[in-house]
């Protein structure tokens, strides 16, 4: 029976779209599976791992009979990578999907669409925010670098949004370091409401790979445990993380009285340098700021040293303060601005790393002993 004839990348596209979330390896083999679905000139493409739902949906010019099978979703990618740019046809018969192109021919094991699980889409009362995909990709790239992973607290796994009237927000944490961001919504959030949802680390992931640098819309719904993204022809639905996000504005620093503005390439460039002769374990870097210049020390187990010097405007006392060289490089390098502002106390405090004149960007790095 045939069930498809198309060109290699009417399915490839939308394929790609959606296996980025299947597990290699999962107790229900169903889940390895994607869910392809043909009515008409329509096909859609559905893969979950039961925490989160991605859907696509493509048209054109696509023969065959209206179908719904399940078939391995990576090796269905990689075949079509592997395949030159052609027009491919898909059979069924007996449970074994025959996937054509030119002289190529491959046979796949199939399991039923009946018994694929999906996730039903919220009901009931829901927040509904829309954003540009270019301004929701570029907060992301801020913060979650700061996620958890696989933390015994499970809600530091995953990243906080709150939309609180014109502004959305994002937090994330791993409890040595902390990244907020915020932007501005076009349309603002019914007055006096404020909702907070956890997304999930995978979730976040997923998004920042999908979403387009672009001002296209995205729709986002928040109702109970779930979120819907929508955006181009991807509609993603994910469960939310149940727990209390500890209170991130008692986290940042307000009144922190060293104030130092640096050149972000030089100093990046600096760490950069620096972090070659770190401890692969600790990863940590002395910072010694004194009058009108800034030393980066690192040394290792093997005895060995790093030195690096930054001409800077300073004029205060000296302050020598350590961190893991790994929580700086990561916020340098998801930054676009030319300079940033960094906030220091004493060497036993938090530092606040800030862009100039914006007050939309915070980030927050506890000290380490070297």
């Amino acid at each position: 029976m045939l069930l498809l004839n198309t060109t290699r990348d009417a399915l490839l596209a939308p394929l790609q779209s959606v296996a980025g979330i299947v597990e290699k390896r999962h107790t229900l083999p169903i889940l390895s599976n994607v869910l392809i679905e043909k009515h008409g000139d329509q096909l859609t493409l559905l893969a979950t791992d039961i925490e989160i739902q991605i859907r696509t949906t493509t048209g054109g010019h696509i023969g065959g009979e209206d179908i719904a099978i399940t078939v391995g979703a990576r090796k269905l990618q990689d075949i079509l990578r592997a395949l030159p740019d052609t027009d491919i046809n898909l059979t069924l018969d007996d449970k074994r999907l025959t996937l054509k192109a030119g002289k190529s021919r491959f046979q796949l094991q199939t399991l039923p669409a009946a018994d694929y699980p999906r996730m039903n889409l919220p009901d009931g009362d829901a927040v509904r925010l829309t954003v540009p995909q270019r301004t929701f990709k570029r907060q992301l790239a801020q913060v979650s670098y700061s996620m958890a992973q696989q933390d015994i607290r499970y809600y530091l796994n995953g990243l906080l949004l709150i939309a609180d009237g014109s502004e959305l927000r994002m937090v994330a944490t791993d409890g040595h370091r902390l990244a907020y961001a915020a932007s501005d919504l076009a349309v603002p959030a019914p007055e006096g409401q404020r909702t907070e949802a956890i997304l999930p680390r995978k979730t976040v992931l997923e998004l920042a790979r999908q979403l387009a640098d672009s001002d296209d819309p995205l729709e986002i719904i928040l109702a109970g445990n779930q979120a819907v993204f929508r955006f181009g022809p991807i509609e993603l639905v994910t469960k939310l993380i149940d727990g209390k996000f500890p209170d991130y504005e008692r986290v940042i620093p307000q009144n922190h009285p060293k104030l130092v503005t640096f050149e972000r390439l030089p100093l990046l460039a600096s760490l950069q340098r620096a972090a070659i002769l770190t401890n692969e374990k600790f990863r940590g870097v002395r910072l010694v700021l004194g009058e009108g210049a800034l030393k980066v020390i690192s040394s290792n187990s093997e005895q060995e040293e790093a030195q690096d010097e930054l001409e800077i405007d300073y004029h205060g006392d000296t302050l020598d303060i350590g961190f893991n060289v790994t929580y700086l490089l990561d916020v340098l390098n998801n930054l676009s601005s030319e300079t940033v502002e960094w906030r220091f106390n004493d060497g036993n405090s938090s530092a606040l790393i800030t862009l100039p004149g914006n007050e939309q960007f915070k980030y927050v790095v506890m000290p380490m002993r070297i």
